[in-house]
């Protein structure tokens, strides 16, 4: 990425939650948001439905989630969410992909659809009348709302992420190697 992030945090995460969860690989981003913890309490809920409880397919919406860190220049959250997509049936080879051009690696026509979906959201903030004609083909409205706001939670995560410089948690891999073979 050419953008400038923080070398370091920029300010350290509240010591009792990064505490209560040394260890975990979301200890660092739980803590920073334990600055606020009205804030971090209601994040939590919408997040936490996002990842865990969406009836749309939990491998998609880690893919719409890691093409939306990468996207944003989030290294915290994209090595966060290949933990979390590597659980989900993501492989080595996808993660690897989201870094590159969509055209470039064979992706399954809903996969490419959904990354396509995050990719406009991220360069207009909507999506084309040609890849919603192509959404709605496969998706329901309500699966649609699901991906569209999963690629906006993590837009806004991305953004704290990497202004407040939130450090990687041990554990968590970060960007992959993206080096020619």
């Amino acid at each position: 990425m050419s953008m400038a992030r923080p070398s370091r945090a920029r300010v350290d995460p509240d010591p009792g939650v990064l505490a209560e969860n040394r260890g975990q690989h979301t200890a660092h981003v739980s803590a920073t948001l334990g600055l606020h913890p009205e804030l971090s309490a209601a994040f939590g809920t919408f997040a936490g439905f996002v990842v865990n409880d969406a009836s749309t397919p939990r491998r998609q919406r880690e893919l719409v989630i890691l093409r939306t860190g990468w996207n944003c220049g989030a290294q915290y959250e994209f090595g966060q969410h290949t933990l979390f997509g590597r659980e989900a049936g993501i492989t080595e080879a996808e993660i690897v992909a989201l870094t590159r051009p969509l055209n470039t690696f064979p992706w399954a026509e809903d996969d490419r659809l959904l990354l396509q979906l995050a990719d406009e959201l991220y360069t207009d903030f909507c999506v084309t009348d040609a890849t919603w004609a192509k959404l709605a083909e496969r998706w329901s409205p309500k699966e649609i709302l699901e991906f569209v706001m999963a690629v906006g939670c993590y837009f806004m995560v991305s953004g704290m992420l990497n202004t407040f410089g939130v450090e990687l948690d041990e554990g968590v891999p970060g960007w992959p190697d993206v080096s020619p073979a």
